[in-house]
């Protein structure tokens, strides 16, 4: 039986005890029966619509909301980059990446993502993971990230006080200045190591761009998740 026959066949079992019929020997159930009581039968029909209308998409499981799309990766021009002004106040990591995100001026794009800028601060030393007061990992300056403009500031909230990570027009200007390398970060298949994966159009444009901009060689195996090696093999094949 396919996955689609079962399906039919568990809608007709719930159409039937929804309407007082056992579906087994196909005879009406007592009136004092459970698939009798008025909540339980409205149960049934919601959840013999729902196999309905998976049925009628073929058998994938989706209702009314469609499947959603994957934007195309975030990417910025050097010139959108120039349009940057950093914020004369410290803002959060968050808020950073969401004044980031608005310079491509495109919704279609999938967006900066914090998450990017905080891990590779932390490959830069500049951030390190920490356990807080309730047990969670969270990240904090270290000294290199507080003389480059990073705070941690004690804040009250309405569940009680908490720590937020500020990042000052300096800190900010440190990260447009890098955000090329933060943007590989977010694009390189979610973060995975790529060592043993093929080269990609994608991947060469990226090293070609950081190899041009004079990055280091360790910075760029960072980023792209590969060997010193293996970049410097790239790079010799692309004749860089």
């Amino acid at each position: 039986m396919t996955e689609l026959e079962t399906i039919e066949r568990a809608k007709m079992y719930l159409d039937k005890m929804a309407n007082g019929i056992d579906p087994i020997t196909d005879k009406p159930t007592a009136e004092t029966d459970m698939i009798n009581n008025v909540r339980i039968s409205r149960c049934l029909f919601f959840v013999s619509d729902i196999l309905r209308r998976v049925l009628e998409n073929g058998g994938v499981g989706r209702t009314q909301r469609e499947k959603k799309q994957q934007k195309p990766p975030f990417a910025l021009t050097a010139e959108q980059q120039a349009r940057f002004m950093p914020s004369e106040h410290p803002v959060t990591i968050s808020v950073l990446a969401k004044n980031i995100t608005a310079l491509a001026e495109n919704d279609e794009l999938d967006p900066l993502k914090y998450t990017s800028i905080s891990e590779w601060l932390t490959e830069f030393g500049l951030l390190q993971s920490v356990v807080n007061s309730n047990g969670n990992n969270t990240r904090r300056p270290t000294e290199s990230g507080v003389s480059m403009g990073i705070t941690a500031v004690d804040r009250e909230g309405p569940n009680g006080p908490y720590i937020s990570v500020l990042y000052d027009a300096e800190a900010q200007r440190f990260i447009m200045d890098n955000i090329d390398a933060i943007i590989c970060i977010q694009n390189s298949k979610n973060n995975r190591e790529m060592s043993n994966q093929p080269w990609t159009p994608a991947h060469d444009e990226c090293l070609a761009d950081l190899y041009k901009k004079n990055v280091p060689i360790g910075e760029i195996a960072a980023t792209l998740k590969r060997t010193q090696y293996a970049i410097k093999m790239r790079i010799q094949k692309l004749g860089l």
